[in-house]
C-alpha cells in the first residue's frame, strides 16, 4: 500500500439538488439537481473507485481486501473487517432536505442489519438567512411530538438555526434534523444509509407521488432532549490540527495551511482522510505529489505516516481518522 488515494465521486440527483457541486466545487454534471458526491463510500452499490496513481479503477473493498489493516489499521480492521466505516460527502440543499433522523446502532442493526448513522456537518457556503434544523427548542414527550406532527407544526417544536461558513454541527443518531435551503456542506458519517424520514414538507415528486415517511419506525427511534445550543464550538491555528468533533466513530480536526508542513500520523493506528474545503493544497509522500482542491477529498492509507502538504494562499482542510 504505497499510493495516496483520490476517489471518483459518486453523484446523487436529489428532489431537493442544485447546482453549486458543479459550480462551487467542480463536479462534473450539468444537471440542476444534484444533491450530493459521495466522496468516500462503501455503501452497497455504491462503493468508490480509485482515480489516480498505480491502484486506478480498483473499488474500495478490493483495497480492503488486498491491504486490509495496512489500508485502515489494526484495531479498525479486526473491529469492521471488510467494510469501510466511513461515508464522506458534500450535500447541496437548493432546496430544504426533509425533516428525519438516524437510528442507532443496536436499533439499526436489529431492523435493518446496518450500522446506526451518527453524523457531523461543516457549513462550506450558505446563502443569506439559510438554515439548519437541529434538535428541539425544549424537551417534549412522544405524544406532544405526534400531535404537532399530524397538526403540520413540528417546525413549532424544532430548534432552527441560521448558520455561516465554518459552522459545526455534531448530528448523533435519534436527533431530529434537515439541512435548509442555501446550505453546501461537507458530512462525515458511520457507513450507512438508513434514514427515518418524518416530514418533507408536502412536497411531492416530479411525477406527483410522495416520498416515503417512516413515522411508526421514527417514534422509538427519536431523541426527544434538548440542548440549550446545538452548535459546535472550536478554535483553529495556522498549520495545527485543532479537533473539532471526537466521538467512538469519527474524530475530525479543522488544518488550516499557509505554507509547507509536515505531518507524522504514527500516533494513529487508522487511514486519514483529507477533505479540502477552502482553497487548495498539494500532498506529498515519497516521489507523488497530489493536488487537492476546494470540494475534493484524498485517504491516506494506515501505513503511511509521514507526508507534507503545502499551500501557497490559504487553505483548509478537514483532517478524518478513528480514534
Amino acid at each position: 500500500m504505497n499510493q495516496l488515494l483520490k476517489f471518483e465521486p459518486i453523484l446523487k440527483d436529489k428532489i431537493w439538488g442544485g447546482e453549486k457541486l458543479a459550480t462551487l466545487l467542480n463536479k462534473k454534471s450539468d444537471r440542476k439537481d444534484i444533491g450530493e458526491s459521495w466522496e468516500i463510500s462503501d455503501v452497497e452499490g455504491d462503493t468508490s473507485i480509485v482515480s489516480n496513481g498505480k491502484l486506478a479503477g480498483k473499488d474500495l473493498k478490493q483495497l480492503i481486501l488486498d491491504y486490509r489493516s495496512d489500508l485502515v489499521g489494526e484495531k479498525i480492521y479486526k473491529h469492521f473487517g471488510e467494510k469501510f466505516p466511513l461515508l464522506i460527502k458534500f450535500i447541496d440543499a437548493k432546496e430544504a432536505l426533509s425533516i428525519q433522523l438516524h437510528p442507532h446502532d443496536d436499533l439499526a442493526k436489529k431492523r435493518h442489519n446496518s450500522f446506526g448513522k451518527t453524523e457531523m456537518w461543516y457549513v462550506m457556503q450558505a446563502d443569506e438567512k439559510a438554515n439548519l434544523i437541529v434538535g428541539f427548542q425544549k424537551e417534549v414527550t412522544s405524544e406532544e411530538y405526534i400531535k404537532h406532527l399530524e397538526n403540520k407544526k413540528l417546525i413549532d417544536i424544532l430548534n432552527v438555526d441560521e448558520v455561516e461558513k465554518g459552522d459545526v454541527y455534531f448530528i448523533p443518531t435519534g436527533r431530529v434534523h434537515a439541512i435548509g435551503a442555501g446550505v453546501l456542506l461537507a458530512e462525515i458519517q458511520q457507513t450507512s444509509d438508513i434514514t427515518y424520514r418524518i416530514y418533507d414538507w408536502d412536497r411531492p415528486n416530479p411525477d406527483g407521488t410522495f416520498r416515503d415517511l417512516h413515522t411508526e419506525e421514527a417514534i422509538d427511534a427519536i431523541d426527544y432532549s434538548a440542548k440549550e445550543n446545538y452548535k459546535t464550538a472550536y478554535s483553529k491555528t495556522e498549520n495545527t490540527s485543532s479537533e473539532i468533533v471526537s466521538c467512538p466513530y469519527f474524530t475530525t480536526n479543522v488544518l488550516p495551511i499557509k505554507g509547507e508542513i509536515s505531518i507524522n500520523h504514527s500516533d494513529k493506528d487508522s487511514f486519514v482522510i483529507y477533505l479540502c474545503v477552502e482553497g487548495s493544497v498539494v500532498f506529498k509522500y515519497n516521489n507523488q505529489s497530489e493536488k487537492l482542491e476546494m470540494g475534493e477529498t484524498i485517504l491516506v492509507p494506515a501505513c503511511i505516516k509521514d507526508i507534507s502538504i503545502s499551500s501557497e494562499g490559504k487553505s483548509e482542510l478537514l483532517e478524518v481518522y478513528i480514534k
